[in-house]
């Protein structure tokens, strides 16, 4: 699940300690600049169970650090075909 609109200070930590509830979390990152180590404002939540997220976007809106964060699902499921 992609989480936007990251204060520059949220720690993933908090990714998992709020999203928990949810749901068992496999993963959980903020995504950070590659030079300056700041975080770039959103990150991403795995679950283990993909319920989870629509139990995420059903609740919505939801607030980190006092700032409002857009939740949306991200298809992982990618189709390769053939080539013969």
């Amino acid at each position: 699940m992609f989480v936007g609109g990251l204060s520059p200070t949220t720690a993933p930590e908090l990714l998992h300690q709020y999203f928990i509830k949810f749901g068992e979390i496999k993963e959980y990152m903020i995504m950070k600049d590659p030079i300056s180590k700041r975080s770039r404002g959103f990150g991403f939540v795995t679950f283990a169970d993909p319920g989870s997220v629509d139990r995420v976007l059903e609740s919505a809106p939801h607030f980190l650090e006092s700032k409002k964060v857009l939740c949306s699902f991200i298809n992982t499921f990618l189709n390769y075909s053939k080539i013969s």
